[in-house]
């Protein structure tokens, strides 16, 4: 609900008839429509915080008992005091929201820290490893937390500096894919999508002050089910900008939907701010990511058309999809016979009584899961008639022939004349399909199948993650507004699997870049994996719950391998780069990174300098993210890094003053004090070429941030 259909619900229960008389006015005043957008700015979202320890003053919620597949308690409490006992510590909560005040205990470990968007929050990183293959080059970094709170603790590291931001928000498709105020946006739900705007207008605003004013790029993808509301969105909140789509094909046979055409494409908005210029490399020619013309032959046709009937991704598994699991009969020589029925979601495949003289081909994946088909029973049997699905080779370990159709795309270009069946059954290409406006793509190098999905299964081969993006789509869509800006800075906010850092090392190695990118992602588990392990006694915070999350099992596993040339099972990851650098991905890259986590630390220990170790990486990487950090305090009142410098005792400051001076790659010098006329006098004995930055002795207003949207 609306924050506003609340609070008139609130009024309704203490007085009547104004509650009554303001929800006609209301009802009078949202029945007129004015132009533009217009959308309820919900309840900001509460954010759980697992990781956090539970402290006295804290919020928290009850958690329901492990092994339960209930949803939380969304009741908040306040830790009044906690006891500690030899084995639990049991916290003594008071009620927030009822005007007679409940009070209760609950052991500590049964709690969740929550923030709620009006709490101040400090944030600070803690590192949890990094991965180095590129000497004396900047780091790029991933940051696990709720990107809400990263972008805010960016502010202080990165505002005005971003050269360009590119987010693959959730497409609000209805499916169990985001939260709002941790709770699943499902498709019934009535407010969906103005909690979706709600949602991206907070990160959108925030992401504004990130940006180089003068010359940045904002890219953001999107499908159809929000790319208007999205449009309207960008238009209002980056008025001035100069704001383009483009048309891109992601999957040339098409995306099923229930009810119309099956989709091919996604929508690609850039949002150029200032001075940027949106221009595809080599003039205006269509391919952007050429295939190397020396290896490679145009002409010939590389293209697939049999794919697997077997469905794959997260709408793969049986209990998904019930009605599109169901066996295909072929005689023992592997020719197709007949298709069975689907069988009932209780049942037992391998109870089921089969036509003598038969084989039953079951959707049966390579790790031995029941899945389901592409198609129901009664489309495969109209594919098998036509000649559109056909049976290959038995394999042994799954005891069952590979079942491969045509896409509807396809069968579309068969009907058209642009292909046909030669005379040995292969499909030739008559016509090669054409692209002739800029601003739609469709290029075999964008397919998410061949260069997302089956891309990260080389680097990561024991894992899976849903509908990654093409590595050459975003390679190409970044190259479209950072081909002049070799040492960019470039921030995802919504990095899921890495695709981003990915892509941008990939430039890099292209033109000896240095850019630098910044990934955000939170650990969340996928809603199916969530309720296995909550059956199992697993809660959000617990190691064996942490490890599965998106950020600890993919994103990080990805950028380590991809720098390392090492899959995620220890061994050298096999095949090759294609599109403009064409290389054995084993070779890894050049390039640096480290991991962190975001903390939220409190006042009193920011007040009294505890928490200096925190606040480290953010210094470092206001000032580049490059060469070693000063994560601690030291015992000389000041330090140098490579890039930066730290004066702790004003009273050493000609010591830190020749240091700086010894050295030429030096951006800022951080002083730490709450005199503004001493901070002013030591500053302007710096080299012009330094910026001072004033950190107050308790660090509290630099890091210091309020949820005020």
């Amino acid at each position: 609900m609306s924050r506003l259909t609340e609070l008139i619900s609130q009024t309704k229960s203490k007085d009547p008839q104004l509650g009554a008389d303001l929800e006609r006015e209301f009802k009078a005043l949202s029945s007129r429509r004015e132009f533009g957008l217009n959308f309820e700015r919900h309840r900001p979202e509460i954010v759980e915080l697992p990781n956090r320890m539970i402290r006295k003053g804290d919020k928290v919620r009850v958690l329901p008992e492990r092994g339960s597949t209930k949803k939380n308690d969304q009741q908040l409490w306040l830790v009044k005091k906690i006891k500690k006992n030899k084995k639990v510590s049991i916290a003594t909560l008071e009620s927030t929201t009822k005007e007679e005040k409940e009070t209760k205990e609950s052991s500590i470990d049964d709690l969740i820290v929550i923030a709620e968007f009006q709490d101040y929050i400090y944030p600070g990183l803690v590192s949890t490893g990094k991965v180095e293959n590129g000497d004396d080059k900047p780091y790029h970094t991933v940051i696990n937390g709720e990107n809400y709170h990263a972008l805010k603790a960016l502010t202080f590291t990165h505002k005005g500096k971003i050269d360009a931001i590119y987010i693959d928000p959730p497409y609000n498709s209805g499916a169990r894919d985001w939260k709002y105020n941790n709770d699943y946006v499902e498709s019934e739900d009535n407010y969906r999508h103005s909690k979706w705007l709600a949602f991206m207008e907070r990160r959108l605003l925030i992401a504004k002050d990130l940006l180089d004013p003068d010359n940045s790029v904002l890219i953001v993808t999107i499908d159809e089910k929000e790319y208007l509301r999205l449009g309207m969105l960008l238009e209002q909140v980056f008025s001035e900008a100069n704001i383009q789509m483009v048309t891109s094909v992601i999957s040339p046979f098409g995306v099923a939907r229930s009810s119309g055409l099956s989709r091919v494409e996604e929508y690609i908005y850039y949002v150029a701010l200032g001075d940027a210029k949106l221009g595809v490399p080599n003039d205006s020619r269509v391919l952007l990511a050429r295939e190397d013309e020396k290896q490679v032959d145009l002409n010939k046709n590389t293209e697939t058309f049999w794919y697997s009937l077997m469905r794959a991704g997260s709408n793969s598994t049986r209990k998904r999809s019930p009605g599109c699991f169901y066996p295909i009969y072929t005689d023992e020589d592997g020719v197709f016979h007949s298709i069975g029925n689907a069988l009932h979601r209780e049942l037992d495949r391998k109870k089921v009584e089969h036509p003598k003289g038969l084989v039953p081909n079951w959707p049966i994946n390579q790790n031995g899961d029941e899945a389901v088909w592409q198609v129901s029973p009664e489309n495969a049997v109209k594919l098998f008639e036509k000649g559109f699905a056909r049976t290959g080779r038995y394999d042994k370990k799954l005891n069952r022939y590979s079942i491969t159709y045509l896409r509807e795309g396809t069968i579309s270009r068969l009907a058209s004349g642009d292909l046909k069946f030669d005379k040995s059954g292969k499909i030739e290409v008559v016509k090669e399909s054409t692209n002739s406006g800029r601003t739609v793509w469709a290029f075999s190098s964008h397919n998410a199948t061949s260069h997302g999905t089956k891309l990260l299964k080389k680097i990561l081969p024991d894992r899976k993650f849903p509908y990654p993006k093409s590595l050459y789509a975003v390679e190409d869509t970044l190259r479209v507004c950072l081909k002049e800006k070799p040492n960019a800075t470039v921030l995802d906010f919504f990095a899921g699997s890495g695709t981003t850092a990915h892509a941008i090392m990939r430039l890099n190695k292209q033109d000896n870049g240095n850019r630098v990118s910044i990934s955000v992602t939170n650990n969340e588990v996928s809603a199916d994996e969530q309720d296995d392990l909550r059956k199992k006694g697993l809660r959000p915070g617990d190691s064996d719950w942490e490890k599965w999350g998106v950020c600890d099992y993919i994103t990080k596993p990805r950028i380590n391998s991809v720098i390392s040339g090492i899959s995620s099972v220890k061994k050298e990851i096999v095949g090759d780069y294609k599109y403009n650098d064409l290389f054995p991905l084993k070779e890894g890259l050049k390039e640096n990174s480290e991991f962190f986590t975001l903390t939220y630390e409190t006042p009193i220990s920011i007040n009294y300098n505890l928490a200096f170790e925190q606040i480290a990486p953010l210094l470092w990487m206001r000032a580049g993210s490059k060469g070693k950090r000063i994560d601690s305090i030291p015992v000389s009142g000041w330090a140098v890094a490579d890039s930066y410098g730290v004066l702790f005792d004003l009273d050493k400051s000609s010591e830190f003053y020749k240091a700086i001076n010894a050295q030429t790659n030096i951006k800022i010098a951080y002083i730490v004090t709450d005199d503004d006329r001493r901070y002013q006098s030591i500053a302007k004995r710096l080299p012009k070429t330094v910026e001072p930055v004033r950190l107050y002795e308790s660090y509290l207003k630099n890091f210091q941030f309020t949820n005020d949207i």
